[in-house]
């Protein structure tokens, strides 16, 4: 299933944002080279052109990079709501597929993406690069040794610091485009619970509101054009930011989940997107101890119970490692394993069911929290598609 041939050729499906990782597939002189983009915005396929490869087949149709022999892989960093037709008609076209997280906006359309997968005999990779952060592949570490017994409980609180400017300014902020934030900004923590603990939520249950963002301003408003832009809260400089306060937000600011995963685990979550400070604080209570992270202080603690072992006899604490390029040095990793895993079929860290699974929670759990709070059963992975 996997190419032996020694490089892959790369095409972009959305050339600027997140798409800034083409930077790590460009290696000429190595296995991969970027060579070609497709964007809506011709100033952006100019930039990426300027900053990746000055030589790169570009276009506004995306259709026509997939029509290209030359195009082994395709990379699809476009918004949420278009990865579900981007990643099917990739896999079509006969290309192998790396899908930003989250695999789509709805369970329906991720189990169509699987079974185009299926179909096709290449490979797919979704891009949870949290599983590839120092912080959390020592939590899954920990975890894995045994040292604190089994999981038992998880709390995970996210304080999205930054809120504002990350998703209520621009296309996040209406739920036609990315369900909710449960699930775009979501996905990676869901995702993080089912890793470390090795287990998916069945069922959930959730509320949340919209208690800060949105309101009674035009939708069409921006930043450098309001009235209020000296005393906004929310104010930015950016050129015709949309602002974060307009009448078509819809998507929750704060909310609570509890989940229940397989072999009963329980597990709450927790976001909030108008805090003051960035931090995702994990904490998982196991039968013979507790650990828990400290972004801020790139640290890790596992404090033990009485065992009736030599574990119970110190706490630990683990000072996390700096590691080079974005996402605390998680991106160049991803990276390298979609290209491993096409050159040599190396198995990637975080399955095409795994990204199904991160988006058919979250997809849940929006709907429990938008009718009441009620328990919602999480559909599970299709026959087909199976692990």
């Amino acid at each position: 299933m996997h190419d032996t041939k020694g490089q892959v050729r790369i095409g972009m499906i959305g050339a600027s944002g997140r798409g800034g990782i083409a930077a790590y597939w460009h290696k000429p002189e190595g296995r991969s080279v970027v060579a070609g983009a497709a964007d809506i915005v011709p100033d952006k396929l100019e930039a990426f052109k300027q900053k990746i490869n000055p030589d790169a087949f570009v276009t506004l149709d995306y259709r026509e990079l997939l029509q290209r022999n030359d195009i082994d892989a395709i990379a699809i960093t476009s918004p949420d709501y278009c990865h579900e037709e981007h990643a099917i008609a990739a896999l079509e076209a006969g290309k192998h597929v790396f899908c930003e997280k989250p695999l789509a906006i709805t369970t329906e359309g991720c189990d169509r993406i699987l079974e185009a997968w299926r179909k096709s005999g290449k490979h797919l990779m979704v891009g949870f690069n949290m599983r590839y952060m120092n912080m959390f592949r020592t939590m899954k570490e920990i975890v894995d040794s045994g040292v604190i017994g089994e999981i038992k409980a998880v709390w995970v609180r996210h304080f999205v610091g930054w809120g504002g400017d990350f998703y209520y300014h621009d296309w996040h902020a209406n739920s036609k485009n990315s369900t909710g934030l449960l699930l775009q900004k979501g996905s990676h923590d869901i995702d993080m619970i089912h890793w470390i603990t090795g287990r998916y939520a069945t069922k959930v249950s959730a509320f949340g509101g919209l208690d800060f963002y949105g309101g009674d301003k035009p939708d069409d408003l921006t930043c450098p054009n309001c009235a209020e832009k000296d005393t906004c809260t929310e104010y930015s400089g950016k050129h015709l930011i949309q602002c974060a306060f307009r009448k078509e937000v819809d998507i929750e600011d704060n909310n609570v989940v509890i989940m229940e995963l397989e072999g009963g685990i329980k597990a709450s979550y927790l976001q909030c997107h108008f805090t003051p400070d960035y931090h995702r604080n994990y904490t998982f209570i196991e039968t013979e101890g507790r650990l828990e992270n400290s972004e801020p202080d790139n640290k890790v603690f596992v404090y033990t119970r009485r065992s009736n072992t030599e574990r119970e006899l110190a706490n630990r604490v683990y000072e996390i490692k700096e590691a080079e390029g974005t996402h605390g040095g998680a991106d160049p990793i991803i990276c390298q394993d979609f290209i491993d895993m096409i050159l040599t079929g190396k198995r990637p860290v975080a399955s095409p069911q795994a990204g199904r699974m991160s988006v058919a929670v979250g997809c849940a759990a929006t709907k429990s929290l938008r009718s009441g709070g009620g328990v919602v059963q999480v559909t599970p992975v299709p026959d087909f598609a199976s692990e």
